[in-house]
């Protein structure tokens, strides 16, 4: 008799474990000072409008089975920065940022694990006339009050699937925050650009797609819908971590399925990317 499959459950459990510890480890460490930083990058044409610094912070409280940057999980691996320095590095590209229209994005990882040191920098970037945009789950997103939101010009809203247990396989959390954190964004009419990462036979199901097309279409902030193809340049970070990766024979989505896939969003009027 062959032996039975692991769970999916099963084998999310420890990395769920230490994310859990990274929830509970954010908030005493908070901090509106310093804060774990992982990377930055500067680029055009991704991450928000225009010329952008984006700032990779370091620690996240999901595991998301397709994570391409799997090394930016622990907020211990990254490296103490002060809100001091990285202004002194925004205001170096000031000026481009404007030129083009572009600004500062603040990644992760999951930025709003340290949102106070987010809101800090934000700050000041508002202080200086520069754009601001958060890539978040939207899982902490009530850490965040309504007067914050008023230094965020840009939410990159990350809405990982639309059935809540395909959403809980594929993250290990729930899918609720993410939406009421939608939902908040629309009451404020806060300018929202919602990403869906496309990953064939985990998050590529006509009625899993259906429902996150369903939700989007039903507000009125988001200016467009990005399909993100899963790809596998973050395999070997996988490795490195240590911890199971369970995609290891995925293929990236052929252009049949991501066509299918955008044209699910376009009939409900949704302007996808």
């Amino acid at each position: 008799m062959p032996d039975e499959p692991v769970p999916v459950q099963l084998l999310l459990s420890p990395p769920m474990e230490i994310a859990d510890k990274e929830l509970e480890e954010s908030e005493k460490l908070a901090s509106p000072v310093t804060g774990s930083v992982h990377s930055w990058d500067l680029v055009t044409g991704a991450d928000g409008p225009g010329t952008r610094m984006t700032l990779f912070l370091a620690g996240c409280g999901m595991r998301c089975q397709y994570c391409q940057n799997p090394d930016t999980w622990r907020m211990k691996d990254g490296v103490r920065h002060s809100v001091d320095e990285v202004m002194e590095r925004v205001t170096r590209y000031a000026t481009v940022m404007k030129v083009t229209g572009g600004g500062l994005t603040i990644s992760g990882g999951e930025p709003l694990l340290q949102s106070k040191f987010v809101m800090s920098i934000f700050r000041r970037c508002k202080d200086l006339d520069i754009h601001t945009a958060l890539d978040t789950a939207g899982l902490l997103g009530s850490r965040l009050t309504d007067d914050d939101l008023n230094y965020v010009d840009l939410v990159l809203l990350d809405i990982k699937s639309g059935l809540p247990e395909t959403y809980q396989r594929v993250t290990g959390r729930p899918l609720q925050p993410t939406l009421d954190f939608a939902r908040r964004l629309d009451a404020l009419d806060k300018k929202v650009w919602i990403r869906f990462v496309l990953v064939p036979n985990l998050t590529d199901a006509v009625e899993n797609v259906d429902a996150v097309a369903d939700f989007v279409a039903t507000l009125g902030n988001v200016e467009r819908l990005e399909v993100l193809p899963f790809h596998q340049l973050g395999r070997e970070k996988w490795e490195l971590s240590g911890e199971p990766y369970l995609l290891e024979d995925t293929k990236p989505p052929t252009k049949e399925l991501i066509e299918r896939v955008k044209q699910q969003f376009a009939k409900r009027g949704i302007n996808v990317m």
